[in-house]
């Protein structure tokens, strides 16, 4: 699918599925909740009223209640006081961060150094066990440490016995971000235009220049990163890792346990990438069958049958009938500003939306009403939501890091597929990788990336039954290299929700403590389950 010029430029989010999307809807309520614990008992200290035996009330609150220390030394780091902030929102994380600098191209001594962003959440126990829990971020392009709010409830339980290392990866971030700020100001101009593959390729080559007047872009990779990991993990004094992937970070987690699995004590992965995918070949293909689940989802349900009938053919009509059309100018309330403003409506603006739509339960439930009110001709809940979607993504991506990734591990491998030519993505969205990659320096694949997982390091895999970019599909075919592993499917949800999900932290949190998998109880994952399509405005049917 194509997007805009700037959101192109800045993110590619759409050509490569960001991570987490689902968690901005789903998890974003409930990420605040340790910062804001943390808040309110230290506001409870110190407005504790004196007692007639304390003379000095802040001094005795004081004594009750120590400051947090300034610094943290873990193995050969010492690492700062610091607080994670979090986005829409006053309340901070408290962490330790710090700075950890590593060679740009690891074969050349004399290369630049750059410098890799981490942040240690302490465990809630004043002794937490030895090994060290790692979230490995989305994307790719996604920063561990800027998007960590949103996965907070997820970890929750975890942080009751251990520490939390959060790493952006190189190229995201705090971590030597690839961005082109100059070129992106330019092309603001541009943000109705849907550029051809030979504009994609002329706007990527100038960002790529202004890239590489401070970083080398060839050297931003999977392989990079878990080079940097390794390396961090040796300055912490060498913990075994718990590692906890989603979306993309289920590649890093891959790979890395698989360079150094006396290092790894187990693996989490939600919304699993096998090796073998290559990033981009099945999107087409996994957003049909997310559709058709949530179709089949609306014919089971008198209510919503009545109300949209076939809405998957409305919306397949709906959008032929925009590809053949010139695109229309709507008006509609800007959803941050409210103010009147008038965009151009395409098809290729309705597959975006379906798309991302998908990925969270909560969105994906609006998704029919969406689409009944497009073909009626009311677009402006359409194209609110598309400006959301975007604006939301590009907030926590670097497009950069993506191209580099992509370009060097999975482009040489796409081609355009027949067989997606009827579908809502179509292959517009390989064709603009293509053409991408053709203007951004990217090294050569290494040589068997992309053969399959085999581990016996114990493995729990997380899938959405109705994920529209990683399906359970995946997950299924990871196992299969897995000799102490075991796949768990949430009904009715989407992209990367179900780590954040009911009782799926208390699951994870039990898996890693007792390394068992195959013995996990797992019946309270059927109290999950989707959210009723809304058949208008006001929710769902009772």
């Amino acid at each position: 699918m194509k997007m805009n010029a700037r959101v192109l430029m800045r993110i590619a989010a759409i050509v490569i599925a960001a991570g987490m999307i689902g968690w901005q809807w789903w998890g974003r309520d409930h990420a605040q909740a340790p910062a804001a614990d943390a808040a309110g008992s230290s506001t409870a200290a110190a407005s504790a009223p004196p007692t007639s035996s304390a003379p000095n009330a802040s001094t005795s609150a004081a004594a009750r209640k120590p400051a947090p220390p300034e610094k943290l030394t873990m193995g050969k780091l010492t690492l700062t006081a610091c607080q994670l902030k979090q986005p829409h929102s006053a309340a901070t994380t408290p962490a330790f961060c710090g700075r950890f600098p590593v060679p740009e191209n690891r074969a050349d001594p004399g290369s630049r150094t750059i410098d890799l962003k981490l942040a240690i959440i302490k465990s809630d126990s004043a002794v937490p066990v030895r090994d060290l829990v790692v979230y490995l971020a989305g994307g790719p392009g996604q920063s561990a440490i800027e998007t960590y709010p949103e996965m907070a409830p997820a970890f929750a339980p975890l942080l009751k016995h251990h520490d939390l290392l959060l790493l952006d990866q190189r190229g995201t971030g705090g971590s030597h971000p690839l961005t082109c700020p100059d070129v992106e100001k330019a092309l603001d101009k541009f943000t109705d235009a849907a550029p051809t593959p030979e504009r994609m390729t002329e706007m990527i080559g100038k960002c790529a220049a202004e890239v590489e007047k401070t970083a080398d872009p060839r050297y931003y990779t999977t392989t990079d990163a878990v080079a940097d990991l390794e390396a961090v993990r040796q300055a912490l004094g060498a913990p075994k890792l718990d590692l906890v992937g989603v979306s993309y970070g289920t590649r890093m987690a891959q790979h890395y346990a698989g360079a150094h699995p006396d290092a790894v004590r187990s693996i989490v992965l939600d919304g699993v990438v096998p090796n073998q995918l290559v990033l981009g070949e099945s999107f087409a293909k996994a957003l049909e069958h997310s559709l058709k689940l949530q179709s089949e989802a609306c014919n089971a349900a008198p209510a919503c049958r009545k109300r949209f009938g076939d809405w998957l053919a409305t919306l397949h009509q709906l959008h032929a009938k925009l590809e053949t059309a010139p695109p229309q100018q709507v008006t509609f309330a800007d959803p941050y500003s409210y103010k009147p403003v008038t965009r151009k409506l395409s098809a290729d603006t309705l597959a975006g939306v379906a798309r991302f739509f998908s990925y969270s339960a909560a969105t994906a439930a609006l998704l029919p009403l969406a689409v009944d009110q497009a073909a009626h001709g009311n677009y402006a809940p359409l194209m609110g939501q598309a400006k959301l979607l975007t604006s939301g993504v590009s907030q926590s991506m670097q497009g950069g890091m993506q191209f580099s990734v992509v370009c060097s591990e999975d482009a040489s491998l796409l081609k355009s597929r027949p067989e997606d030519k009827d579908t809502i993505l179509g292959s517009s969205m390989i064709d603009d990788v293509l053409a991408a990659c053709k203007a951004w320096p990217h090294a050569p694949m290494p040589r068997d990336f992309h053969a399959p997982f085999r581990s016996s390091i114990p493995t729990l895999l997380i899938s959405g039954e109705r994920d529209p970019v990683t399906p359970p599909s995946n997950a299924t075919e990871v196992l299969k290299g897995l000799s102490d592993g075991r796949s768990l499917v949430v009904a009715g949800l989407g992209h990367a929700e179900p780590i954040n999900a009911g009782c799926m932290p208390d699951l994870v949190d039990d898996f890693v403590a007792n390394l068992q998998p195959k013995k996990l109880d797992a019946e309270c994952l059927k109290r999950i389950g989707p959210i009723p399509a809304f058949v208008n405005f006001n929710g769902a049917a009772p």
